[in-house]
């Protein structure tokens, strides 16, 4: 007989790799319409690890007139927007769809550009040329000046916040018809032109809104800009630049919303909100000056229990299902001077925000890429901007939510080696997340934890694999020219079905948190590759998990325009 080693049977169950990552390692092409939408979820417009913003715009140029279906363009600019969550990405479709299907473009517009944010982001990358065009065409004058008359006075007060490009610059060139008295004085107020360009609008047409922040910039105390708060409601940098003191700074952050909150709270430092600042002088020892001082300090400490009980408010974490990413972004970015009461209830939120993490249908292995790639920041480096969340931190994050939502799984953190962590329930997840980014640095070989699976772990009954990585994988090989990833699976498969039947099939889901154009596991029905970093990923694993095969692409299709 020939050499049985050799001329075995044919077991193989996947292709060869056909492509090169980033990283020079073996790894999956994506079809055009999966390459698109990878983009479209994960892409950043920022410099990363392994490519820079302009070799991003290049793809995404590429990819749509690959796609070149224009009905698939308008649905993803709204899956971008809507599920991913993204701001620059979908607004650059928008921008591309206007060329193509002008038709399209006007029926997803509004609800793609649905912040004043998002209308000053398109406008800038339309004034840019970068996109084929320097100015408004007609059908996007007549989106912009749609926006602009429908929008509330709140939205167009939000949307003044900025400049490079100010709204002043879009309603120059937008020229937008007002529809009423009202209007033509508010864009009058907004564009800072004398009256008569608005004619035949007054400062009296002015809305209410409008006149209350202007009673309160124009107030001369701490006293009297409290009391005007209570009749305006903005975001509060609307208001930011008049503040005169820490008193106010406390009323202004008792309207922000828990989000603003989260993320403001080094301002609220800044701005001595939590404590009184400076030492008093001899001059300053009366009894009076002494009395004013300890209420100054009792206002500041009753203000720190405020913003920790809502961070931390359960009904409230618990009613708007909020994941722990949220809370660990917030915990990142605290400076030193924030106090710890409230880094604990950041922590405490996290932990109430772990009962929102679903459930799978059973124990995973999770691999959590912490190679020396994964340090980039996860939304790109940006000059001034560049976020302190990173790959690994999201990696790792995710990886923690999951193992204290699903025990019995296994977490194993992998660049060139995979490593051993122990978990505890008592162990608040912040503090594992920020023990997991502490690992590794090297290399990156995805493989190895469902090698260690099923080398270490070969006799525990698993659901699937979830690996958490931005896919650069590019030490190790498989067998027959496929990714190690592969050719473990397929390892994987057998050993679990040893375990739990012929009839069983575990599943594989791959994170892959960079706009990357490759794979380590090709698509089929038991191999899901998912892009982005925000927190519905929880949701899709967990549906993939229960057998709902929808894929990204499918997801996307299944969208009305």
């Amino acid at each position: 007989m020939a050499n049985t080693a050799l001329f075995a049977g044919a077991t193989r169950r996947s292709p060869a790799a056909d492509t090169r990552n980033e990283a020079g390692g073996r790894a999956y092409s994506l079809s055009a319409k999966q390459r698109l939408t990878q983009l479209a979820i994960t892409g950043c417009f920022n410099n990363t690890f392994y490519s820079d913003a302009e070799q991003q715009l290049a793809n995404v140029k590429s990819a749509v007139e690959e796609v070149g279906d224009d009905t698939f363009l308008a649905k993803l600019c709204l899956y971008s927007r809507q599920r991913a969550f993204l701001k620059d990405m979908p607004a650059a479709l928008v921008v591309q769809l206007v060329a193509r299907d002008s038709r399209l473009m006007q029926q997803v517009f509004d609800r793609v550009i649905d912040t004043g944010r998002m209308l000053r982001t398109c406008f800038q990358m339309i004034r840019s040329g970068k996109l084929g065009r320097r100015s408004l065409s007609s059908s996007l004058q007549r989106a912009f000046q749609r926006w602009l008359n429908q929008a509330s006075v709140e939205q167009l007060v939000s949307a003044s916040i900025g400049k490079n490009p100010s709204l002043r610059d879009i309603l120059r060139m937008a020229r937008p018809t007002p529809n009423d008295n009202e209007r033509r004085a508010l864009f009058g107020w907004l564009t800072d032109q004398p009256e008569s360009k608005w004619m035949p609008a007054t400062s009296a047409d002015l809305p209410e809104l409008i006149r209350r922040l202007q009673a309160f910039r124009q107030a001369e105390t701490e006293a009297a800009q409290i009391e005007a708060l209570q009749s305006v409601r903005v975001r509060w940098d609307m208001l930011a630049d008049a503040v005169k003191g820490p008193r106010v700074w406390r009323a202004l952050a008792r309207q922000m919303g828990p989000q603003a909150l989260r993320m403001n709270l080094n301002t609220l430092v800044r701005q001595q909100a939590f404590a009184v600042g400076g030492q008093s002088s001899e001059a300053d020892q009366t009894d009076e000056a002494n009395q004013v001082r300890e209420a100054e300090q009792a206002a500041a400490a009753e203000f720190v229990t405020f913003v920790s009980e809502k961070l931390a408010d359960e009904n409230d974490i618990r009613r708007s299902r909020q994941f722990p990413y949220q809370f660990f972004s917030a915990f990142l970015n605290a400076g030193e001077n924030v106090p710890q009461s409230i880094k604990d209830a950041l922590q405490r939120a996290a932990e109430i925000a772990c009962g929102n993490v679903p459930q799978l249908s059973g124990p995973v292995v999770i691999g959590v890429d912490v190679s020396g790639s994964m340090s980039s920041p996860i939304t790109g480096y940006r000059g001034g901007g560049t976020s302190s969340m990173r790959c690994i931190d999201v990696a790792a994050l995710f990886g923690a939510a999951i193992v204290r939502r699903n025990p019995g799984s296994v977490l194993i953190p992998f660049d060139t080696s995979a490593y051993q962590v122990e978990t505890s329930p008592s162990e608040p997840i912040l503090e594992l997340a920020k023990r997991l980014a502490q690992f590794g640095g090297g290399g990156t070989e995805c493989s190895l934890p469902l090698e260690a699976a099923n080398r270490v772990f070969n006799n525990s009954p698993f659901a699937g694999c979830i690996l958490i990585s931005d896919m650069e994988s590019w030490v190790g090989s498989g067998r027959d020219g496929q990714t190690a990833v592969l050719t473990q699976w397929d390892a994987f498969v057998t050993n679990q079905r040893r375990l739990q039947g012929v009839a069983f099939q575990p599943k594989l889901v791959c994170i892959n948190l960079q706009p990357y154009g490759t794979v380590q596991a090709s698509e089929r029905t038991d191999i899901f590759n998912v892009g982005g970093f925000n927190d519905a990923v929880f949701e899709v694993v967990s549906n993939f998990l229960d057998n709902d095969t929808t894929r990204l692409v499918n997801a996307v299709e299944a969208i009305a325009v």
